[in-house]
C-alpha cells in the first residue's frame, strides 16, 4: 500500500505549516467527538453562538461566526429540525428572524463543550500543564485573538 511522502524539509519546519497540521489534527479530533453527539462542526459552532448570544438575529449570528447567509439557513434549519433552536420573528424587527436555543439545545451544548474539551486534551496530551498554559498564551498572541475578540 502506498504511503504519503513527508512534506519537503523546507516546508515542514515552517511555523505556519506546523500550525496548520496541528489545527487539522485538532479539528479532526473535535469533529469525531461531536459526531458521536450527533453534530457536525458548523452545527456546534452555531449552536454555541446561539447559547452565548441568543436570542439573536439570524443575520447577526451569521456575521458573528463568519458563516455565509445561505449556509446559515441550512444549519439553522437542521438545528431547528432537531429541536435544538427555535426561530421566530424578531420582536424588535419583524423582518428578521431571532434564533433562541431550546432546553434540549442547552443540554447538548453542555455535553459538546465537554467532549470538545476532551478532544483538545487529547491534542495537547504530549505537553505538560505548564507547557499547555504557555502554548495557549503564545497561540492567543500570534492568532490576534485576545479576550475573546479578534484583532
Amino acid at each position: 500500500m502506498p504511503t504519503t511522502p513527508p512534506a519537503p524539509s523546507t516546508i515542514r519546519t515552517l511555523p505556519s505549516w506546523l500550525l496548520g497540521r496541528a489545527a487539522a489534527r485538532g479539528r479532526g479530533l473535535v469533529a469525531e467527538a461531536l459526531a458521536r453527539e450527533g453534530l457536525k462542526m458548523w452545527h456546534h459552532v452555531v449552536l454555541s453562538a446561539v447559547a452565548d448570544l441568543g436570542p439573536v438575529a439570524q443575520a447577526e449570528l451569521g456575521r458573528s461566526v463568519s458563516l455565509d447567509p445561505k449556509d446559515m439557513v441550512g444549519v439553522i434549519n437542521d438545528l431547528q429540525a432537531q429541536g435544538l433552536v427555535d426561530r421566530a420573528p424578531d420582536p424588535t424587527d419583524r423582518r428578521k428572524n431571532a434564533i433562541t436555543i431550546t432546553d434540549k439545545g442547552k443540554r447538548l451544548v453542555t455535553r459538546c463543550a465537554q467532549v470538545a474539551a476532551d478532544a483538545n486534551d487529547a491534542l495537547l496530551a504530549p505537553l505538560s500543564a505548564a507547557e499547555r498554559a504557555r502554548f495557549l498564551e503564545m497561540l492567543t498572541r500570534i492568532s490576534g485573538v485576545e479576550d475573546g475578540q479578534e484583532a
